[in-house]
């Protein structure tokens, strides 16, 4: 009887120690604020909204408890969820707010230690995906591009949706997508900056962050998405390969509409005389050939909207480790994760989704048990 491929986890976020070092070295958004009560954990201010004089200390921004860095913590939750690899990613806000002049040594302090600690923990059971040193020239951030091949471990890096700063359509990312395609680095998209407050409401406050987590965080990866697409990067890099966290977000819902909208768009040619041209390449085309998903969505009907789009050899199992963890105090089983494992449960592709793809995009290799 053949066995089912181990389950590999595609989206799993630490804090190494070099990066909290950098953090707790900070007096501006963002940085780690301890606190006088070590009872607390430090908190992490992570946004401008959570840097509030008026909030208490221990109220402020998000706390960071051990299961933010410690990899033994990872390493457990693994063991008690059935995972045998995970692929470790920075979690946000990355390296983007760092000078020019100081963003390239931390990127290559980071990704080393991230490749220290997938060594350190062998037998194939963590690889990472590295962060770019996105404030520095673009010749830097290729040399960086091109180090990364030399780490074995290293499997792709993560991309917040600014980029440069000017978001994925700017022409200025040329070299960058260039690099990557060239180097045959996935590129793992993820949102970090949601959408503006006002969108909201004045009532926002009240619900938490429930609004930006749930809607505004996906809708921030959708546009950005979107924006590359019709800036025509696929078109100019056809080989290039993104994983969309949290199952592209709206993507999956909206890509019939947003393919229609194009072609109503007058200001494309041939549609009209704006004189500019549209992507050349359809969405649904560059969502077949160069998308994969990630299945951290929580219900089956939306894993299989997912399956839709990209194709079933194309959705990976995530856990969005350390965030939404246990309410229950002392609790050892996630009930975020089971939600994501019933979610796949009930889909014939089950295993090319909780492991098989993965192996097989990433070339993990030996895995399967």
């Amino acid at each position: 009887m053949e066995s089912s491929p181990s389950v590999v986890d595609i989206h799993t976020h630490i804090y190494p120690p070099s990066y909290l070092s950098l953090l707790r070295s900070r007096t501006t958004v963002p940085y780690l604020l301890d606190l006088p009560d070590k009872f607390y954990p430090p908190r992490l201010i992570i946004l401008p909204s959570d840097d509030d004089a008026s909030i208490p200390p221990e109220s402020r921004g998000r706390p960071i408890d051990t299961s933010y860095s410690s990899i033994q913590e990872k390493v457990r939750f693994m063991d008690i969820h059935n995972i045998h690899t995970s692929v470790i990613s920075l979690a946000n806000p990355w390296l983007d707010f760092l000078p020019a002049d100081e963003s390239v040594n931390w990127a290559k302090t980071v990704n080393d230690e991230l490749e220290a600690i997938c060594t350190r923990n062998n037998k194939n059971r963590l690889y990472a995906f590295a962060t770019l040193p996105l404030s520095s020239p673009p010749e830097l951030i290729v040399e960086e591009i091109t180090r990364l091949k030399q780490l074995p471990h290293i499997k792709g890096i993560i991309l917040g949706t600014t980029a440069l700063g000017s978001g994925l359509d700017d022409p200025a990312l040329n070299t960058i997508w260039s690099a990557l395609e060239q180097t045959k680095s996935l590129i793992f998209l993820h949102p970090h900056y949601g959408l503006p407050n006002e969108v909201y409401g004045p009532r926002g406050a009240e619900y938490g962050h429930v609004l930006p987590l749930s809607l505004g965080f996906p809708l921030e990866t959708t546009i950005a998405f979107t924006r590359m697409w019709l800036s025509g990067v696929f078109d100019r890099f056809p080989a290039l390969r993104v994983l969309i966290a949290h199952a592209g977000g709206a993507v999956p819902f909206l890509a019939g509409r947003i393919e229609s909208c194009v072609q109503h768009e007058r200001s494309f040619e041939p549609n009209g005389d704006g004189g500019r041209r549209g992507p050349r390449r359809d969405l649904k085309t560059v969502l077949r050939e160069n998308v994969w998903l990630d299945a951290v969505v929580y219900e089956e009907t939306s894993v299989r909207a997912a399956i839709e789009l990209v194709g079933k050899e194309k959705v990976m199992f995530g856990t969005d480790h350390p965030f939404f963890p246990p309410l229950e105090q002392g609790a050892e089983e996630w009930e975020s994760v089971e939600t994501n494992l019933k979610a796949v449960a009930g889909i014939e592709a089950r295993d090319l989704i909780m492991g098989g793809n993965a192996t097989e995009l990433l070339g993990l290799e030996g895995i399967s048990r």
